[in-house]
């Protein structure tokens, strides 16, 4: 088997929480070294949900495998520093608000003039020049602002409130990682680099399957739920929408009509629906029920409760999607592994992986990257430049 796709590419990583890290983290995987610069304060997410011992579980996932140096952008010798690092790096990612990376001197301005070649991923709320440049951007507030929560909660019934999955940053992470490919490719024909800047508004919009019902200002269908009461005291969802599934369990199933005659439409549907729950209910047992739907051809899952045992099932265990891993304090962690799987090379992690404490690598990288001296990083140190726990 060959080695790592991207083994050999040199990622300079400024990115914070989730849009970015996660860009970083499956870079990484792919086998970019990834150089990960934290501030003094660290990232806001190795505290957040924090266990008793160890960084935090969201850190640990979106951050293992990187080198992290610690450096205060505001401090002597930072700028120059980092105009050094991005001399050698192939790859900068960044998602501050449009203009910070400016202000320090870092921007791609800057960065591009010290590297012809660089690529650099610039990933915001609103675009680096749009009207709405500054303002924060968090997944939530452009979930809200792309229709998300309140499509959701119209087609649910229940009330507005956000989904509990950072969509908008995942996204643009995943998006990002293809538009760094594809600046890649072209610096591979013209020997340029480019600035890519991907807006997470314009992401979720682009990666959004009912654009096109909102385009053409045709809303999709009535509020209803796919989940249905199952055998044994189990939830199971079903596609397909309520009308698909009368049809099959009527003319499939043996279900029988329970509607009078000349019913109206609404007493129609009360009551198939009423039949078809009572339909499902009535088997036996669960792999009963699902026996059946798979006779009927209809695609079902068991609706687990979220935790740990939803990572017990068979595919889940069988594709190795948990990986066994060590935490910055040295505890025994377990994390999500990426999810390619490559006929004629490498990709993720393995267990001899640990997530770095901030800073932790600041002398290693260094030497390793511009091969400094014990003096000139000494000096960075002292000057407050450089930081470590």
């Amino acid at each position: 088997m060959a080695d790592f796709p991207l083994a050999g590419l040199k990622v300079l990583d400024f990115s914070r929480v989730v849009a970015g890290p996660y860009a970083t983290r499956m870079l990484s995987d792919l086998g970019a070294e990834v150089l990960k610069v934290e501030p003094p304060e660290g990232d806001v997410t190795r505290k957040l949900a924090k266990r008793d011992s160890g960084v935090s579980g969201n850190y640990l996932q979106l951050n293992i495998g990187k080198k992290n140096i610690c450096v205060d952008l505001k401090a002597e010798g930072a700028r120059e520093l980092i105009h050094k690092l991005a001399a050698q790096a192939d790859i900068v990612v960044e998602n501050f608000r449009p203009g910070v990376m400016d202000k320090f001197g870092i921007g791609w301005e800057a960065l591009s003039k010290v590297n012809p070649r660089l690529v650099m991923l610039s990933i915001s709320g609103y675009g680096q020049n749009g009207p709405e440049r500054g303002r924060a951007a968090y997944a939530p507030v452009l979930h809200a602002e792309s229709g998300l929560i309140a499509r959701q909660a119209e087609m649910s019934g229940g009330k507005p409130t956000d989904i509990q999955f950072a969509m908008a940053d995942s996204y643009s992470s995943l998006h990002g990682i293809i538009a760094i490919l594809s600046a890649l490719r072209t610096l591979d024909q013209s020997g340029e680099g480019q600035h890519i800047d991907l807006a997470m508004v314009n992401v979720l919009h682009s990666a959004d399957d009912y654009a096109h019902f909102a385009l053409d200002d045709i809303w999709p269908k009535a509020p209803e739920t796919l989940v249905w009461e199952a055998p044994e005291g189990r939830q199971i969802l079903i596609t397909g929408d309520m009308k698909w599934l009368w049809i099959m369990f009527y003319t499939k199933d043996g279900l029988q009509d329970p509607t009078p005659e000349g019913a109206d439409i609404p007493t129609k549907v009360r009551l198939r629906h009423e039949a078809m729950e009572k339909h499902i209910l009535s088997h036996e047992s669960f792999d009963a029920l699902t026996a059946t739907l798979d006779r009927l051809n209809l695609a079902w899952g068991e609706v687990f409760p979220f935790g740990p045992a939803v990572y017990d099932q068979p595919s889940v265990k069988a594709l190795g999607t948990i990986v066994d891993v060590t935490d910055d304090e040295g505890n025994a962690r377990r994390t999500v592994q990426s999810p390619y799987r490559f006929s004629k090379a490498k990709s993720g992690i393995d267990s001899s992986a640990r997530t770095a404490k901030r800073g932790e690598h600041n002398v290693a990288a260094l030497r390793d990257w511009l091969n400094m001296e014990e003096d000139e990083i000494s000096a960075l140190a002292d000057s407050k430049a450089l930081i470590s726990d």
